[in-house]
């Protein structure tokens, strides 16, 4: 197990007053199998006129606020200490074709819940090509864990990671043309050839803890936000696949959201009255409980 000590401050400066914001943040880790929030606080300034902290429809902790003082900046600072345990080893896997065909004739909850899962979204719509695409890795009667891994691998091999080539706004079928873009693309492009296959797979939100160079210290600000996949896989559960780094989630990944899309889990959305240009800040820290500093203890 580690723990982490998690700041993630996000700014938002702009160029005129905004007079009134409505806003949605995930930016609290969810408890789950392997991980437990052991402390949590999320700081807004200015201070909200109104705020709402619940789960969502998928079960993730939001904060819904609302600013209504005018404004040139609004800052988000969400600090958390959180357990995370290794992934379990899974023995018992099925095939992708047995999962395949079984998602629309099961009726129990666990079942019933992936299936929500499997259809298309706006960001997410499943195509032939994509089908066509992931086909290789998924001959018939493979086992579901060898062949997203190797879907996994292809795509880390095929496509290249580059900040530049993509905005949150870049269709999926910009990305498969282009083969480049970041995490966040990756991640939908693998949901989307799972879906196209039939399979039902989640898009994922959180952190990926770095570690610095050896001999070097851990560097401030430099971890950012992540998304990977996970895939349900029957009497299996859902299992954890990044395409970015071409590996399964280990006890460095911390999990903040899921959700059908980017869309669902966007780490802070809203809606604003006036603002005009704005510019955006976000650092991000999540360093083991190894490295906290003797004083903080």
């Amino acid at each position: 197990m580690i723990r982490y000590r998690v700041k993630h401050r996000t700014s938002y400066h702009y160029g005129d007053a905004v007079s009134l914001c409505h806003n949605v943040a995930h930016l609290t880790p969810r408890d789950y199998a392997v991980q437990s929030l052991e402390s949590s606080a999320i700081q807004i300034s200015p201070f909200p006129a109104a705020r709402v902290d619940r789960p969502d429809y998928f079960g993730n902790p939001t904060v819904y606020f609302t600013v209504q003082d005018p404004h040139t900046e609004l800052r988000i600072e969400a600090s958390h200490t959180i357990a995370v345990w290794p992934r379990p080893t899974i023995n018992a896997v099925p095939t992708w074709d047995s999962v395949r065909d079984r998602l629309p004739m099961e009726n129990h909850s666990n079942w019933l819940d992936a299936m929500q899962y499997r259809y298309e979204t706006r960001a997410v719509v499943p195509q032939p090509e994509y089908a066509y695409y992931a086909k290789s890795s998924f001959p018939a009667g493979r086992l579901i864990s060898e062949a997203v891994a190797d879907l996994t691998a292809r795509i880390h091999k095929d496509f290249v990671y580059d900040p530049r080539a993509t905005s949150v706004a870049t269709p999926l079928k910009e990305v498969f043309e282009k083969r480049r873009g970041v995490c966040q693309d990756f991640a939908h492009f693998q949901v989307a050839c799972l879906r196209s296959l039939g399979l039902a797979a989640r898009y994922v939100s959180g952190y990926l803890s770095t570690n610095p160079p050896p001999g070097k210290p851990r560097l401030i600000g430099v971890d950012a936000s992540h998304a990977w996949i996970s895939v349900f896989c029957g009497e299996a559960g859902w299992l954890e696949y990044d395409p970015t780094n071409n590996q399964m989630a280990n006890e460095r990944y911390i999990l903040l959201a899921w959700g059908r899309d980017y869309a669902d889990v966007c780490p802070v959305k809203g809606v604003i009255l006036g603002g005009g240009a704005h510019e955006v800040k976000v650092a991000v820290d999540a360093i083991p409980e190894s490295e906290f500093a003797p004083a903080a203890l």
